[in-house]
């Protein structure tokens, strides 16, 4: 079973971060010599049939990985999948079964747990956090707040459980934030700046925390989107009326599972929550292997 036939249909995630992340885990897991342990205590012929266990109910997201996971550590091992990426599943659900040399079986244990693991959770808890959302226009995004090196897998956990990605770096778009509006001199100075220097199919957010600042955005015409920092639910519905569909709005700050309610009834477009990300509990998953 190719990795690529477990992806969540509507998500992005490169085929080649999927073979990299794996190969750069299992080198830190591996080291110079190895699994010591599997190749003392199993004989090299043994084979081996496992089960990767969801022990919670939630949205599965990671299964690419951990098919990556045993696939570079033996050809001979073969999967079959009950589950894809940004499927709901109840506890106690078998999402793949793995037949094949014991040794990669237990080898790949650990790593491909881990993957699942994780980026189930991101999806699980992104999931939550859509749900508070239903019946209003409003869009949950992630932000740059992810693990470093598993950027690209996590965002893609964020869709896997129905969010929307923010940008995926630096270089992907422009976002002003109140230190570079201090620097370059004001709003407009800045604003004219990037606009002068962009191409035309990049997009320009600046980052604004008092309604004031907002109608001098505005008075630009100069930017597609506007960051809302930290704005109160009131203020939020104040900001929505003036700008009156002009630009985009971006809630930010204090966006959490008891509040992501209440500020999608005030209307904004999207609301970016690093929790996402930086505070999703792991998902409960298991590999049992037959007796």
């Amino acid at each position: 079973m190719l990795p690529s036939a477990l992806l969540h249909p509507d998500a992005f995630l490169s085929p080649l971060a999927i073979t990299d992340a794996v190969r750069r885990a299992l080198d830190e897991d591996l080291g110079r010599a190895g699994d010591v342990t599997s190749i003392a205590t199993i004989p090299e012929a043994t084979q081996a049939h496992a089960t990767l266990v969801a022990r919670q109910a939630g949205v599965i997201a990671g299964l690419p990985l951990a098919v990556e996971t045993f696939r570079q550590l033996s050809p001979d091992i073969t999967i079959a999948a009950h589950a894809r990426d940004g499927d709901t599943v109840a506890a106690g659900i078998q999402v793949l079964t793995i037949s094949g040399p014991a040794r990669a079986v237990l080898t790949g244990e650990r790593t491909a747990l881990n993957f699942v693991g994780r980026l189930s959770g991101i999806a699980t808890l992104t999931a939550d956090y859509v749900r508070h959302t239903a019946g209003s226009k409003m869009r949950i995004c992630c932000t740059r707040k992810t693990t470093p090196g598993l950027r690209a897998l996590e965002k893609y956990a964020v869709r896997c459980g129905g969010g929307f990605n923010h940008r995926f770096g630096l270089d992907d778009a422009i976002l002003i934030k109140d230190n570079h509006i201090a620097v370059a001199g004001g709003i407009r100075p800045v604003l004219e700046a990037a606009r002068a220097k962009i191409g035309h199919l990049v997009k320009i957010e600046i980052e604004v925390d008092t309604l004031d600042q907002l109608r001098e955005v505005l008075d630009t015409g100069l930017t597609d989107v506007v960051l809302l920092d930290n704005m109160d639910l009131d203020t939020l519905k104040q900001a929505v009326a003036i700008s009156a569909g002009r630009v985009v709005l971006e809630a930010s700050g204090g966006v959490t599972r008891e509040s992501i309610s209440s500020i999608a009834a005030t209307g904004v477009d999207y609301a970016s929550s690093g929790a996402l990300t930086h505070s999703a509990p792991n998902f409960d998953v298991a590999l049992d292997i037959d007796a």
